[in-house]
C-alpha cells in the first residue's frame, strides 16, 4: 500500500531526512513543495544523514514572533476581564460585609447604631466607682478583669435599645453584662450588681439560673448556646419597656418580662430567687455593665441601638 505526505520549502533543504527515526523511508530524494510517495523500507543501518540547523528549526506548525506576541496580548487581556469581573463583584459585594473589628458599617450607621467602645482606648468608660479603668485595651479588646473595681460602665445611661457585643471567656470564667443599672451607688450590704439585671457568663455547661444567657437567678435559658473556652461568642440583648430578651450566637435562648416579678424574692411562678426587689418596679433605666468577678475575659464590637 502507498500513500504520500508533502515536505515544506526551506532554503538549503538536504536531499535525504529521516521520518522521526522509524522504519519508513521515501524511496527516493525528497522533493519540496511536491507529494512525495512514502513505502515500507528496512532501517538503514548506516549512520543517518542529520543536519543541525534543521534539527534546531522551529516546527512547521510553532506560531511565528508577530503572532506569538499576539496570542500573548490577547492571553493578557482574558485575564484582565477575569480580573476586572471579580474584583466588581467584590466591590458590590462591599456594602453586605461585616464592618472591622469596632467599627460600623455605613448600613448599620443609617440604622441608628452607636459604637461604645473604639477599640483603641477606654474613652467613654469607667468603673462603677466612676474612676478610671486600670487595665488597658490591648488588641482591640476590652476587659473588666483587674479595672479597678466591681464592674467597667459605659458612662451613658440608656432605657429602651439593642445591645451588640462579642465576648470571650477564660477557663472557670464568671462574669456579666449589666444591663439598666441604677444607681452605680450600692445599697447598705449589696453590691453595685443588685442595682441592675445581670445577663450571665460563665464556665459551665448547663442551662439553669447561673449558666450563659440567663438573667441572672430570674430567669433561665432555653438552652446554653456559648462556644467552647477561648472562642469569641456573639450576644445581643434587648430592653424593650418590661422585656428583657437575650440571643447568644444568633441563637434566641431567654426571654423575661419583668411586669411577671411583682413579689420581692419571688419567681413568677413562687420559686425564691436573691433578689429583695420587685423587679416590675425596677428603673428602666441605666447603665451597661461588663463585670469583673475575678476571671480574665474580653470584650470587643460593642453596638449600641437606642430604640424609640
Amino acid at each position: 500500500m502507498l500513500f504520500g505526505f508533502r515536505v515544506p520549502s526551506f532554503p538549503a533543504e538536504p536531499q535525504m531526512v529521516s521520518v522521526e527515526r522509524s522504519a519508513l523511508r521515501t524511496a527516493q530524494p525528497l522533493q519540496s513543495g511536491r507529494w512525495n510517495p512514502l513505502t515500507p523500507g528496512t532501517r538503514n543501518p548506516e549512520p543517518e544523514t542529520r543536519n543541525p540547523e534543521l534539527e534546531t528549526r522551529q516546527p512547521a506548525f510553532a506560531l511565528a514572533p508577530r503572532a506569538q506576541a499576539v496570542n500573548n496580548e490577547l492571553h493578557s487581556m482574558k485575564l484582565l476581564r477575569q480580573i476586572l469581573a471579580v474584583s466588581g463583584a467584590a466591590f458590590l459585594l462591599a456594602g453586605s460585609l461585616p464592618a472591622a473589628d469596632n467599627s460600623l458599617t455605613d448600613a448599620e450607621r443609617r440604622q441608628g447604631w452607636l459604637l461604645l467602645f473604639d477599640g483603641r482606648t477606654t474613652n467613654g468608660w469607667m468603673n462603677s466607682d466612676r474612676t478610671p479603668p486600670r487595665t488597658p485595651v490591648i488588641n482591640g479588646e476590652l476587659s473588666p478583669y483587674k479595672a479597678g473595681h466591681y464592674m467597667l460602665v459605659h458612662t451613658q445611661q440608656w432605657t429602651d435599645f439593642v445591645l451588640s457585643l462579642d465576648f470571650k471567656i477564660s477557663k472557670g470564667c464568671n462574669s456579666g453584662v449589666f444591663v439598666r443599672t441604677q444607681s452605680l451607688t450600692p445599697r447598705p450590704g449589696r453590691d453595685v450588681g443588685f442595682n441592675g439585671l445581670e445577663i450571665a457568663i460563665d464556665d459551665t455547661p448547663g442551662a439553669g439560673f447561673h449558666d450563659t444567657g440567663a438573667v441572672y437567678d430570674l430567669v433561665k435559658p432555653l438552652r446554653n448556646a456559648m462556644r467552647p473556652v477561648g472562642d469569641w461568642n456573639h450576644m445581643e440583648i434587648s430592653c424593650i419597656s418590661n422585656r428583657v430578651d437575650v440571643v447568644l450566637n444568633g441563637d434566641a435562648v431567654t426571654r423575661a418580662d419583668l411586669d411577671q416579678f411583682v413579689e420581692p424574692s419571688r419567681r413568677p411562678d413562687g420559686s425564691a430567687h436573691k433578689f429583695d426587689e420587685a423587679f416590675k418596679d425596677h428603673p428602666r433605666r441605666g447603665y451597661i455593665g461588663l463585670q469583673d468577678h475575678g476571671s480574665p475575659c474580653w470584650f470587643k464590637n460593642i453596638k449600641l441601638k437606642p430604640l424609640p
